[in-house]
């Protein structure tokens, strides 16, 4: 089995650099690793010596679909094709594992992992931090590669793809997400559902560390968090009632934080974009490529 391993970046070169040599630690490396990044910045030479594996760097536009379309149109012939984000730590055995759960069970298309810890709901982990979670888990028995809960999606930093579909029905990320393209990974996970079961893996274990910087800016955010629900439910990918938990739970979130926020959200960018959504779906005028004529607030934060 071929495993290719895709990781879109932008602005982020030194954490690329490290995610480059964490990935060198499996004990079953990639076939092939592919970068999908915007320009010539986002990447860390030191990544180009010492290679632990093919590595293989696609320059293109911005916007996390179109980087990972650019993976999909760059596919050869290999079996499966792993995204992860730049800041997601695997544990040593994540590869091996995924490769023989794929052999052993034709019937799942999409696999996503166990995480550990994710630093997305707070100020973030460092690398340290992530690897000590993960070598508490390498001391305990791995969980049985039939230890498989379904899923409606895969997370999108990390989420494992069976090729063939992709290739024979001509699967893509929507590019109408742009940017940091929030819920494309439920969208392009439902409709590559069609095609076999999506399950979460407990046996593939990984930490997201959460990282802030290079990341869409509150306002375009908050926005995404109205809009995107409502397109997905245009699209058949998300159905109404899944839609509106996750925009009242957003809006009630940046609205009750707003005042008092986390030092690492821009809740009030956040209230701001959905309210800017929401006056687009009065006047009937939603959409989410609206979030490009938004102001970008470059604060590191989201």
């Amino acid at each position: 089995m071929k495993i290719a391993v895709a990781i879109a970046t932008v602005g982020r070169p030194q954490i690329l650099g490290h995610a480059i040599r964490d990935l060198a630690r499996q004990t079953r490396q990639p076939d092939r690793t592919i970068i999908s990044a915007t320009s010539f910045d986002d990447v860390d030479p030191s990544i180009l010596s010492d290679r632990p594996a093919r590595i293989d760097i696609i320059y293109g536009g911005r916007g996390l679909p179109r980087q990972r379309n650019a993976v999909l149109d760059a596919l050869g012939d290999e079996d499966v094709v792993l995204f992860l984000d730049d800041d997601f730590m695997m544990a040593p055995d994540f590869l091996c594992r995924l490769e023989e759960l794929m052999s052993a069970q034709p019937s799942i298309g999409i696999v996503t992992g166990d995480v550990l810890a994710d630093g997305i709901g707070n100020a973030g982990l460092t690398p340290p931090q992530a690897q000590t979670i993960l070598d508490r888990a390498m001391d305990e028995p791995c969980p049985d590669l039939s230890d498989l809960i379904d899923v409606n999606n895969g997370y999108g930093c990390n989420m494992a793809f069976r090729c063939a579909p992709i290739r024979t029905h001509g699967l893509r990320f929507d590019e109408q997400l742009p940017l940091y393209a929030w819920l494309e990974d439920v969208d392009f996970s439902r409709r590559a559902a069609a095609y076999g079961r999506c399950v979460k893996a407990m046996a593939l274990r990984g930490v997201h560390l959460g990282i802030k910087g290079g990341r869409t800016s509150g306002v375009r955010l908050g926005y995404s968090q109205v809009a995107n629900p409502i397109y997905l439910i245009g699209r058949a990918t998300m159905q109404r009632r899944h839609a509106a938990r996750l925009i009242s739970r957003n809006i009630a979130a940046n609205l009750a934080k707003s005042l008092w926020s986390e030092p690492w959200v821009d809740r009030r960018g956040r209230l701001h974009g959905n309210l800017l959504a929401l006056a687009d779906l009065i006047r009937g005028r939603i959409d989410p490529l609206r979030v490009l004529d938004l102001e970008s607030r470059n604060n590191g934060r989201s």
